[in-house]
């Protein structure tokens, strides 16, 4: 049965994951929580999912460090050692697994609300209308867009970045002379993210939708139906399906198909009541993390539908962040008010 190992954030937790092997929840003040080591006593210690006590309260705390200033957007890098931030005060941070912090880069009066990485140490951020990318020999490249960048995602490899925006996306090489690729669709696209083999961009969208273009042809992907504006989505092991919340069940479209999802009923993984407001994909299982509006947080089988739950709902309110560490045995989460925690899937 699956053990719950509470943690107490400062407020809306806006990353939960691992750097390393270790477990770090971010809180949107800019607090950090490394690890879940430290203070120690009855209430809060590791219990089996649903046991009484109150999550978060007199608990182990973990070693407390700040990024300094709001944080707005946050990314593991693909190394899974750092975790890459933007924040309010025009500073972009690398936050290490040791809880040191290096700036990346500084704009002075600008809110940095986006951030991707790439390949090689690339990351790509926003403000406005102005995307940045950094290479890791600190060159850097400059591009204005026609309106708001609304989300950042690098292709899989070389230097390609897609921000999404209004009426569609824009694919960038950094450095190069050509302009961007424009992917059109009207509407404002208010997030991007690429298939893993980079065949695929797909937005989540102003009007509670999804919009995928196949890159090979221009194909253009509509998936609709949303009772809300979709804020998470996560691939399958290979890609397989694109999971999403947005609705009373995680809405997991097929990308295996010829004709990627067009056409196909999507998967409805764990329906219930309340709506899910996170996904995680697990990192080598066809199986899904998915955290509801009322705190809860079911894993989920592809193949079957089968159920596990990791946490009943609770104080805190909506999850917000989820993060599988590197072999899958362990899940980061967070909510909206704070509260956080560690489920051990091995009990």
């Amino acid at each position: 049965m699956p053990t719950v190992t509470p943690v107490t954030a400062a407020g809306y937790v806006l990353y939960a994951g691992y750097l390393a092997d270790a477990p770090v929840f971010l809180s949107a003040d800019g607090s950090v929580v490394l690890g879940t080591e430290g203070q120690s006593g009855q209430e809060g210690q590791s219990r089996p999912e649903g046991q009484s006590g109150p999550e978060g309260q007199g608990g182990p705390q973990g070693r407390r460090e700040s990024i300094g200033g709001g944080v707005l957007a946050a990314v593991r890098d693909l190394d899974g050692r750092s975790l890459v931030t933007g924040g309010d005060d025009g500073r972009v941070c690398r936050l290490h697994a040791d809880g040191t912090v290096t700036v990346i880069a500084e704009k002075p009066r600008k809110w940095i609300d986006q951030v991707a990485v790439g390949p090689s140490g690339a990351v790509a951020f926003a403000s406005g209308r102005t995307v940045w990318v950094r290479e890791a020999s600190a060159k850097e490249h400059e591009l204005v867009r026609p309106r708001a960048v609304g989300g950042l995602a690098f292709f899989p490899k070389g230097l390609r970045v897609a921000i999404a925006g209004y009426n569609g996306v824009g694919l960038w090489f950094p450095g190069a002379t050509a302009p961007p690729q424009e992917l059109e669709w009207k509407g404002s696209h208010i997030a991007v993210t690429l298939s893993p083999d980079g065949a695929n961009v797909v937005t989540s969208m102003q009007e509670n939708a999804l919009h995928g273009w196949r890159l090979k042809d221009g194909q253009h992907m509509r998936m609709s139906g949303y009772p809300v504006k979709v804020k998470s989505l996560s691939w399958s092991m290979k890609g397989r399906y694109l999971a999403s919340s947005g609705a009373g069940a995680a809405i997991c479209w097929p990308f295996h198909y010829k004709d990627g999802p067009m056409g196909k009923r999507p998967l409805e993984l764990g329906p219930r009541q309340e709506l899910v407001t996170q996904v995680a994909c697990h990192p080598s299982e066809e199986i899904a993390a998915l955290g509801y509006e009322d705190g809860m947080v079911l894993l989920v089988r592809f193949s079957d539908g089968e159920e596990v739950l990791m946490r009943r709902p609770g104080d805190g309110g909506p999850v917000t962040a989820l993060g599988w560490n590197r072999t899958g045995l362990e899940l980061a989460f967070g909510t909206e008010a704070g509260a956080a925690g560690v489920i051990d899937l091995a009990g």
